[in-house]
C-alpha cells in the first residue's frame, strides 16, 4: 500500500497540467462577435485549449459548427468538444465531422464523447429514449475508431450497418476519445471505452473516486489510460456571482453548498485547481458562471490567476 501510494504521489508531480477555457451550456456567448473576440483572447492570453458543450434545447452553440469557427479564426490553441452528443448521430457522420474538423485545424481537435443530459427536452431534441442512450454509445464508440482507420468498415450491430464503405478524410489514426459522466456504469464505461475521463461539477473527492473507478476498470480489460488523461470542467467567478448563477448550480448540484460548487475569486480558484492535481485531474475547462461584460480583461484576468499553475 505504502508504494502504491508513492508512485502515485510521483505520478501527480509529473503531471502535465494544462488550462483551457469552455462556454458550457449556458448563454455565455450572443453574437459573432462574441464569439470571436472569446477564441482570439483564449489564444492571444495563452490558454491551452478551448471548449464547447452541448445542449440542443438550450442556449449552447452548436458544438460542431462552432469548433469550425473556431478552426478558422485561430492558429495554436486546442478546439475540444465537452461534450459531444453521441446517441442520436450515427457514427459515420460523427467520424467524418470530427476527423473533418481535425484536418481543417491543422490536427488540434480534442472530442470528448458523452450520452447527454438527463432532461426530456433533450432525449426529443436527439430522439433516443433513456434506457437507449447507452447501448446506442456502446456500438457507436469502437465503430467511429474503425471509421477513422479503416479505408472499409464491416459491421453488422442492432443499430447500424456498414457493409464495406469507409469515409474521408481520415486523420490517419484514431483521434483520443475522452468520455464525460459520472455515475458508477459511465465510470466503468470510460475505463473499457476512453483513452481518458471528464469529471464535470464534481468535488476533489468525487474526481479522485471516479479515476480509481475508470483506472481499475480499465486494467480489468487490460488497457491503460495515460495518467495525464483525467480532467475537470468547473465553473468559476473571478468575483461575486449573480443570482442566476448560484440558481443554476443549485439546480446541478442541489447537495452541495455554493462555496464548495463555486470558487469565488482569484485565490480560491487557485486553491480548488491545486486540490484537483492532488486528487489525479491534470487537464481543466474553466467556465465563467456569469457572462462577462468584457470578454477580452475576463480572460486577461483569469490567466493572470492561474495560468502559473500549468506546468512546462
Amino acid at each position: 500500500m505504502a508504494s502504491q501510494q508513492a508512485l502515485m504521489e510521483t505520478q501527480r508531480k509529473t503531471l502535465k497540467v494544462r488550462i483551457g477555457v469552455g462556454l458550457g451550456v449556458h448563454e455565455l456567448v450572443r453574437n459573432r462577435a462574441e464569439l470571436l473576440t472569446v477564441c482570439l483572447a483564449a489564444e492571444k492570453h495563452g490558454f491551452d485549449s478551448l471548449w464547447f458543450s452541448e445542449v440542443a434545447a438550450g442556449h449552447a452553440l452548436d458544438p460542431v459548427a462552432a469548433l469550425g469557427f473556431a478552426a478558422a479564426v485561430t492558429e495554436r490553441i486546442k478546439i475540444g468538444t465537452s461534450v459531444l452528443v453521441v446517441p442520436g448521430r450515427p457514427p459515420a457522420l460523427i467520424a467524418k465531422a470530427l476527423a473533418t474538423l481535425h484536418l481543417l485545424s491543422g490536427g488540434r481537435t480534442l472530442p470528448i464523447l458523452g450520452l447527454g443530459t438527463v432532461h426530456a427536452a433533450e432525449q426529443q431534441a436527439f430522439g433516443v429514449s433513456r434506457p437507449e442512450r447507452g447501448p446506442w454509445f456502446e456500438e457507436a464508440v469502437p465503430l467511429i475508431r474503425q471509421f477513422w482507420t479503416e479505408e472499409a468498415v464491416y459491421h453488422h450491430g442492432p443499430r447500424f450497418t456498414a457493409d464495406g464503405f469507409g469515409v474521408r478524410p481520415r486523420p490517419g489514426r484514431p483521434l483520443p476519445i475522452w468520455l464525460g459522466g459520472a455515475h458508477r456504469t459511465e465510470l466503468r464505461r470510460a475505463g473499457r471505452l476512453g483513452d481518458g475521463w471528464l469529471a464535470s461539477f464534481a468535488t476533489p473527492a468525487e474526481v479522485s473516486a471516479g479515476i480509481a473507478i475508470v483506472d481499475a476498470t480499465a486494467r480489468k480489460h487490460s488497457r491503460r489510460i495515460d495518467e495525464d488523461h483525467y480532467g475537470v470542467l468547473m465553473l468559476y467567478c473571478l468575483r461575486e456571482p449573480t443570482p442566476q448563477a448560484t440558481s443554476f448550480l443549485a439546480w446541478r448540484r442541489p447537495d452541495l453548498a455554493i462555496a464548495e460548487a463555486l470558487p469565488v475569486g482569484g485565490a480560491a480558484l487557485r486553491a480548488r485547481i491545486s486540490d484537483y492535481i492532488e486528487a489525479g485531474a491534470s487537464k481543466f475547462i474553466l467556465i465563467p458562471a456569469d457572462h462577462p461584460p468584457d470578454w477580452d480583461a475576463e480572460l486577461a484576468e483569469l490567466a493572470g490567476e492561474v495560468l502559473t499553475l500549468q506546468t512546462p
